[in-house]
């Protein structure tokens, strides 16, 4: 298990926010930050912790993204290589975010355009830069007892239920997952661990034929027995992210300590 960090941006402020209340006029925040987001790369490019994730929280086209934007781009040039960026992109800007400095980009309405998986899309984002340099964020809101991916900032739902063929199946054009449960995520209440059957089944089924990508979750991780737990249930296969519950973004939870966790 590795612990994959997070600079959620909005408005250009680094924040944490409850995810499922974002919208045009804003979200429920629970943390902003005067610091920058490059202080924060900063930080982690210290402790030798790669993969974090760096998301633009505001709506593309708005000066607000434009703010969010100049901010992500202070992150990646302040630890070059070492995190990925994502919201807003698409196989037309992917490859600038890559040039500044993100090993990957982070992608969703992009790829679920309309609702469904759109494999057009797909392709282009791999010629544009590699599937070595996409992660696919399959982003999910419980309805009916399955779980949806949702787009446009976790508001729309798709038509695609998150499912072991659905991961199987994308496989083939991304090197990693990302998978926030929005229900819970920001409310440091417990993560959602009924997902992980999901990711357990999608692991153990794996043949020579279907390639493995690492799958990180985030979502209301709020203690070191909730990361435990987690590391037991997926034999730590699983990576995990902590936000809200950060001594960094006003939590209690260190990140040496998670570190050490993961690591054991």
């Amino acid at each position: 298990m590795e612990f994959r960090p997070c600079i959620d941006i909005h408005n250009g402020k680094v924040k944490q926010i409850v995810g499922g209340t974002l919208d045009d006029s804003g979200a429920k925040e629970n943390f902003v930050s005067e610091r920058s987001s490059a202080y924060f790369a900063k930080y982690y490019q210290e402790l030798g912790i790669r993969g974090g994730h760096i998301i633009m929280l505001n709506k593309v086209g708005t000066p607000e993204y434009e703010a969010s934007k100049s901010a992500a781009m202070e992150a990646l040039e302040a630890y070059p290589g070492g995190m990925q960026v994502g919201g807003g992109i698409q196989a037309e800007n992917a490859g600038a975010f890559i040039e500044a400095g993100a090993s990957h980009v982070i992608v969703t309405s992009y790829v679920f355009s309309d609702g469904m998986i759109n494999y057009e899309h797909l392709r282009r984002l791999v010629e544009a830069v590699g599937r070595e340099h996409i992660v696919l964020d399959l982003s999910c809101r419980k309805k009916e007892d399955k779980y949806y991916i949702v787009t446009d900032r976790w508001q729309r739902f798709t038509e695609t239920v998150l499912s072991a063929q659905v991961l199987r199946e994308l496989a083939y054009y991304c090197d990693e997952y990302l998978v926030h449960a929005v229900d819970v995520e920001g409310k440091a209440a417990g993560p959602d661990a009924a997902l992980f059957d999901i990711f357990q089944t999608y692991l153990k089924e794996a043949t020579d034929n279907c390639p493995i990508r690492p799958i990180t979750y985030a979502g209301g991780i709020h203690s070191y027995d909730d990361i435990r737990a987690l590391k037991e249930v997926s034999d730590g296969r699983v990576n995990i992210t902590v936000g809200s519950a950060l001594d960094l973004f006003g939590g209690t939870l260190n990140s040496q300590a998670i570190l050490t966790i993961c690591e054991a």
